[in-house]
């Protein structure tokens, strides 16, 4: 079914104001909202703390069902996006509970400054899984393969219960400190499950 579980620890570029704004839902920025983004990111940058697991498993399609080998799924989304895929990597990623503990701090205390934080640790994560993703592009296209998009439970119909199948395949709360409530909900908040498909090798 796997060909193991690996965890790396990638090391993350600096943040990126541009995308944080975008994540701020900000299309006309001032002075005074800029002065507040930078002062935060300045704040925040040594907080983080990134973290992945991941394996390979095999896939298999049938019609609106997919095999995973860990575990089988209804949903044409899923389906869809991994048609002409053999395999697919599985993946949990976060950039650690300290951006969770400096939110709810800010919460308190400035509401602006709380909203910039959250958008910092969405840059953050959307950065890690940028990375990871390039990453097993670069490693499949050495191979002849190439890479799908990753695709997340909650995307299209695919039950966000799927996320307990893939903490129970990776063991998340062990091997990266990610933990799922049974509401769903993974704590630290700032993290991602998902899947990214590998297309079979042309002949």
């Amino acid at each position: 079914m796997t060909d193991g579980v690996f965890v790396a620890s990638p090391a993350l570029p600096p943040i990126d104001q541009k995308a944080t704004l975008r994540y701020l839902n900000v299309k006309n920025s001032t002075a005074e909202v800029l002065s507040l983004l930078r002062e935060m990111i300045a704040e925040a940058e040594s907080v983080f703390s990134a973290r992945a697991c991941w394996c390979e498993v095999t896939v298999e399609r049938r019609d609106c069902e997919v095999d995973l080998g860990f575990t089988r799924v209804a949903s044409r989304s899923l389906a869809a996006h991994l048609a002409g895929c053999d395999r697919a990597v599985v993946f949990a990623a976060t950039v650690g509970l300290e951006i969770d503990r400096l939110i709810a701090k800010y919460s308190r205390l400035s509401p602006a400054r709380a909203l910039c934080l959250q958008a910092i640790g969405t840059e953050r994560i959307e950065t890690l899984c940028d990375l990871l993703c390039a990453s097993w592009k670069e490693a499949y296209c050495a191979e002849g393969k190439r890479t799908r998009t990753r695709f997340s439970p909650g995307y299209g119909d695919l039950p966000l219960a799927m996320q307990s199948d893939i903490f129970r395949l990776l063991d998340a709360p062990k091997r990266i400190g990610l933990s799922l409530n049974d509401s769903l909900l993974m704590s630290p908040t700032k993290s991602v499950t998902a899947i990214v498909g590998i297309e079979r090798s042309l002949p």
